[in-house]
Formats: C-alpha cells, structure tokens, sequence
C-alpha cells in the first residue's frame, strides 16, 4: 500500500532528524512508521509499502534499554531489502507522546504501549468493569506519557443514568474530556472523531472486554478486528487482540489498538501522578506547612476538605497509594533515590535509637 508519510503524521522536525542521520550514515536508508507489532515482529509502512522488519543487531546491542528500542508508533530508519526479504531497522527516531507502564511482574523494567501519540484514549466499560480507582491510575500513566489524556465510558447503553455517572468521572479527572459512548446508538462517536483530526494520533488504553476492539471497527467502518462478549461466568474480558496495530480512520485519523492490560505500572517521574490529582494538589496549597503529607499534620487542607465532605476519602487513599508507588519505584531505579532513601533510613533508625535511651535513663 502507498501512502504519504504525511498521511501519517510525518512532519519538519521528523524530516530534520532524518536528514542528520542520513549525514552520519554511509547506508542507504528510508524513513517508516512502525504499524504493527506482533511478538517482537514489526510491520513498518514507508512511502511505498509495509515492509517485514527486524532490528539491526547494532540497535540492540547498543540500545541501553527496552525503551530505547522500536514499538509500535515509532518512525524508523530501515534498510530495505534487496529481494522479498525483511528490512532492516537501524535507528529509533526522536518521538514524543511516548505510552509506558512498568513491565508486569517487574520492579525496574519498563514496557511500551506506543509511540508519537497525540492523545491517549482511556476506555473503561459502564458495566461491571467500572473502577474509579483503575481510572485515576490509567490518567496518572497517561498524563506521564505527554500525550493528552481522554476518559472513554463504554457501553453507555447498559447504564441507567449516564450523565451521573459522566460527572462523577469529570469529578476524578479534572480538566479531562469525559465522552460517554455506546457502539449500538452511535451515541459519542463524533465526539471522539472530533479529538482525532487528520493526521493526528491515538492510542486505546484499557482492560479486556471494555470494548476496544469494538470501538476501532465502529471507527473503521467495518468488522476488521474480532470481537468477543465478556465471560458471564466472572465478568472478565477476554484478549481478543493479540497484537498491536496503528490503522489509518477514514477522516485521516491515526488510532492504535492493543491488548488488554491487567496490569498498569506506574514508570516516569511524579508529573503524571501530580496532573491526575490536581485537584488534591490544589488544595494542599491552604496547608499550614509546605511539605505536608497530608497523614493528620496540624493546619493540613487536604484533610479538612476531606472532613468537610468536599474530598472524598476514597480519593485521597488513591493518591497516596499511587505516590508511594511512585517513590518505591524512584528508589528501585534511581541509585541517588535509593542513596538518599537509606541516609532517611540511617537517620531515623538512629533518632529511635537515641530516643529508646533517653527513655531508659529516665528521660
């Protein structure tokens, strides 16, 4: 298939950075956008077509980690093929908008979920998959990812008052665009259209059976990807998708569909956490002392918004737990963290220490 890369959102920085690297390569080489990803084999689509690609053995040896090598979104820079054999893909392009989450089952390594996105597309079904608590974590991972964040309610048909449930998600996502949508009325489908313009990327980031795929073919206009109901028996999804794919929308628009996650690590720094509880932080502003932790100090805003019924409880419990994630990982993967964590450590030990003494003499 040939396309423009323009049609798929090539643009003058991307051009840039292509034209140095040729300057510093003696190969013959072509840029592409990654567009599928099924394990570990990659689809790339050039001007001309998509080409079978593997990763130059100097990309992974050199590659300081899984981050630095191709997923699905990346623009590349590929050898072709002399025959009908693979290419070979040589460099990672700058990106932008980059999706991670911390690698299942992993306290240090990083997974992800795509590249060069535009805005990241969080979709949770209005049905028994609903969980407040999974959305905050969704944003907290999309805000990180510098790409702009959108809440996707599914299946708005299975729900008795959807306005209400809308504004208590507008509630937890201040600022975010919420988009109620439903497969068999249409209901939201414009909307979500009017988010991705031509040219423009997303990704669809979500558990399984909350109606991904479902979403992609309604968008495409036909039945391009399998779709299965939700078990009845522990109304769990089912992974229909098995691979990552990037697919060209009608209007011009760039959407990504991926496996169901169960899992979503937090990876990056505290950015993302912070813009998902903005509101939180905002009222930390009124505490007495600047590094309140909001754990029952005298004069804290936080909890007195919580007394006053302003601030749900469960909230605040929500954005503890991730930010103590968040710094578990910063001492897992950060040696100065870990350093200053063990000083922290070092200091109270002793403080206690001197404390039991003291007590022991009398004090």
């Amino acid at each position: 298939m040939s396309l423009e890369l323009e049609s798929l959102g090539w643009g003058p920085d991307l051009g840039h950075a292509f034209t140095v690297l040729l300057s510093e390569s003696s190969l013959p080489l072509v840029p592409g956008r990654v567009v599928r990803q099924a394990r570990g084999l990659l689809s790339v689509q050039t001007s001309g077509r998509v080409f079978l690609a593997r990763t130059a053995g100097r990309l992974l040896h050199e590659a300081p980690g899984a981050e630095a090598l191709p997923t699905i979104g990346d623009w590349v820079a590929l050898q072709l093929p002399s025959g009908d054999g693979e290419a070979l893909l040589h460099a990672v392009l700058p990106r932008r908008g980059v999706l991670a989450r911390r690698e299942a089952g992993s306290e240090r390594d990083v997974q992800l979920i795509a590249a060069n996105l535009d805005v990241v597309f969080l979709v949770t079904g209005l049905d028994d998959n609903y969980n407040p608590r999974r959305i905050e974590r969704a944003l907290a991972v999309a805000w990180n990812s510098g790409a702009a964040p959108v809440v996707v309610l599914s299946k708005a048909d299975l729900h008795p008052d959807v306005p209400e449930r809308v504004q208590e998600v507008e509630a937890l996502a201040p600022g975010v665009p919420v988009i109620a949508l439903s497969a068999h009325t249409g209901e939201g489908v414009e909307a979500l259209r009017a988010l991705l313009p031509a040219g423009k990327t997303g990704a669809l980031l979500g558990s399984s059976g909350v109606g991904k795929s479902t979403l992609v073919n309604l968008l495409l206009g036909e039945e391009r990807l399998a779709t299965q109901a939700v078990s009845e028996e522990d109304g769990r999804g089912r992974h229909t998708t098995t691979h990552r794919e990037l697919f060209v929308l009608p209007w011009g628009g760039l959407l990504i569909d991926a496996p169901g996650l169960r899992e979503l690590g937090l990876w990056g720094d505290e950015e993302g956490v912070d813009q998902a509880f903005s509101d939180i932080l905002a009222l930390a502003e009124g505490c007495r002392f600047s590094d309140c932790q909001h754990q029952g100090e005298p004069g804290c805003a936080v909890h007195a918004a919580v007394a006053a019924g302003e601030l749900p409880r469960a909230r605040l419990d929500s954005f503890d737990k991730l930010r103590r994630e968040r710094a578990y990982l910063a001492r897992q993967t950060d040696a100065a963290a870990q350093r200053e964590h063990k000083r922290v450590m070092r200091n109270l030990s002793r403080a206690g220490a001197e404390g039991a003494r003291f007590k022991r003499r009398g004090g």
